[in-house]
Order: C-alpha cells, then sequence, then structure tokens
C-alpha cells in the first residue's frame, strides 16, 4: 500500500499483533519498541521496529525524523497509541510516585505523540486510533489509577476528534475488556507485591478484596480475547472507510460499558459486585461434626 503506520508499545501483545496484522495488510509498519531484544523478536516482512519510549522526547523526535526522511516519500496514514502500563492498588494504598507513572505512559506520552506527528497525519488526511479499555468507562475496585488514566484518555480522544476533523484526520478509540496479554497477566502479581507491603491496617482494610479481584481477574483472563483476534480488530478499525468514533473489543466491555453509560451509579456498582462474588463465592461453611456442641 505504499504508506507508514506507526503503533507504540509493539513488543507483545495487543501492539505486537496489530503490527503483525498491518504488516498483513500491505502497510510499513513502525513498530515503538524499548530495546534491542524487543526489536529483534518483533522484526519481519513490513515490520521495522523502532525504539520508542513514549515518556522520552528524543525518541519521540527520531521517530518523527525517521517519517519525515522516509526514502520511499511515503505517508504517515495511521497513528495507533497503544503503549500503557498497568499498576493496580486501592485509592488509599497506590503510591504518588506509581499514579504519576502511570498517567505519563498512558495518557501524556500518547499526547507527545500525537502533538508531533499530527502534521504527518494532516498531510495524508489519516487516522489516530486511541487504544483506551473497559476501564475507561468502568473503574473497577483497585483499579482507580489505570481507569482514571483510561478516562482521560477518552476526554482527550473526544475533544481532539472534534478539533481535527475539519482537518482531514479522524480520531478513533478502541474499548477492549479482557484481552490475554503478558500486560494483564502481570498485573495481577504486580498488585499482590503492592499489597505485601502494606501496613498492618491496610491489609486489613484491603487485603482480602485484592487477592479476591486478582483471583477473580486471573479466572478471566483464561476465557478473554486472544491477542491475535484483538490485533486484527484495531487493524481494521484503522483501516475501514468510514469509522465509527469507537469501538468495543470483546464481550465484557460489549455488556459492561453500555450498563455504565445508562444506568445509575449505585445500581452499577451493585452489578459489579454481583459479578465478582460470582467469580469469587464465598467458600461454604465446615459442616458441623455430629460431636459438635449445639
Amino acid at each position: 500500500m505504499d504508506e507508514l503506520v506507526v503503533v507504540s508499545g509493539s513488543s507483545t501483545g495487543i501492539g505486537a499483533a496489530t503490527a503483525q496484522a498491518l504488516a498483513g495488510m500491505g502497510y510499513h509498519v513502525l513498530a515503538g519498541v524499548r530495546t534491542e531484544s524487543e526489536a529483534d523478536a518483533v522484526r519481519a516482512d513490513g515490520i521495522e521496529p523502532v525504539t520508542l519510549d513514549i515518556t522520552v522526547p528524543e525518541h519521540i523526535e527520531a521517530l518523527a525524523r525517521r517519517i519525515a526522511d522516509d526514502p520511499e516519500r511515503r505517508l504517515l496514514r495511521v497513528l495507533v497509541n497503544n503503549a500503557g502500563i498497568e499498576i493496580n492498588a486501592p485509592v488509599e494504598v497506590l503510591p504518588l510516585a506509581l499514579w504519576r507513572e502511570q498517567f505519563e505512559v498512558n495518557l501524556f506520552g500518547h499526547i507527545s505523540v500525537i502533538q508531533k506527528l499530527l502534521p504527518f497525519l494532516r498531510r495524508s488526511r489519516g487516522r489516530i486510533v486511541n487504544i483506551s479499555s473497559v476501564g475507561g468507562v468502568a473503574a473497577l475496585p483497585v483499579f482507580g489509577a489505570y481507569a482514571g488514566t483510561k478516562f482521560a484518555l477518552e476526554a482527550a480522544s473526544d475533544s481532539l476528534r472534534r478539533e481535527v476533523s475539519a482537518h482531514g484526520v479522524q480520531v478513533v478509540v478502541v474499548q477492549p475488556g479482557g484481552v490475554r496479554t503478558e500486560m494483564a497477566a502481570r498485573s495481577g502479581d504486580i498488585s499482590l507485591e503492592l499489597a505485601a507491603g502494606m501496613s498492618a491496617e491496610h491489609q486489613r482494610l484491603y487485603g482480602g478484596l485484592i487477592k479476591a479481584t486478582v483471583s477473580s481477574n486471573a479466572a478471566f483472563l483464561e476465557r478473554a480475547v486472544p491477542a491475535a483476534k484483538a490485533g486484527a480488530k484495531i487493524a481494521r478499525v484503522a483501516t475501514t472507510p468510514r469509522p465509527r468514533a469507537r469501538y468495543t473489543l470483546g464481550t465484557d466491555a460489549a455488556f459492561v460499558i453500555p450498563l455504565a453509560r445508562h444506568l445509575p451509579s449505585r445500581l452499577m456498582d451493585g452489578i459489579l459486585a454481583m459479578s465478582h462474588r460470582s467469580r469469587n463465592p464465598e467458600p461454604a461453611p465446615a459442616p458441623e461434626s455430629a460431636g459438635s456442641p449445639s
């Protein structure tokens, strides 16, 4: 197709699958990775790894130069903002440094890339695809910081879409639910590590909630959407001629997001609590032995 596509966070999971799907469609994908070993892992026909930590301005500048100096003078057709991190703990417990780190990656990093690459997308009348989350609409307990970054990305995407539509640039949000990725699997271990360092009082208040949430998510991920399927859908969203403003990805996102938008908050609280309990039923009390005192 003789056009460029940028996908950030391409070393594993959704990003790697999206890069592969777009390369299969004939695009030349500039796949953002952070290390040489990641570059070696993703390099393939149509996939050119580029060093891109989206919190490092010099990396973003180098990416812009790579596009401007493309030897074949190809246009940048699509930017897929996929890079992200997930560190989950109760609002009271999660250190502010980890709140800031998630916002730096999941929000400010994407804004930095958008600001630098928008001139190229105006030239091609191209498209920005922001990978949000079901957490960008419905915030589960323990997911406050991560969901906060995605709520913010949703709002920024709405503003951006209304700002650049007259320039011919389209802005699309994809809202995945559960997807089987290394980041999703790792997040539970990180939560348990943070929980292990909590004070005795916080252990009493939140220990059970954290363990139940990690257990629930681990069980759910066994049935979640494979990364390859998620990447294929994102590639279709990135290239369909007349995209919608938003797409859900996965049955859980398709179910939860409309409920969160239309139900009263207290009712939604109850539904999420019941869903959580259904995945983590309370153990039945042990039966009393025949000789137990009455």
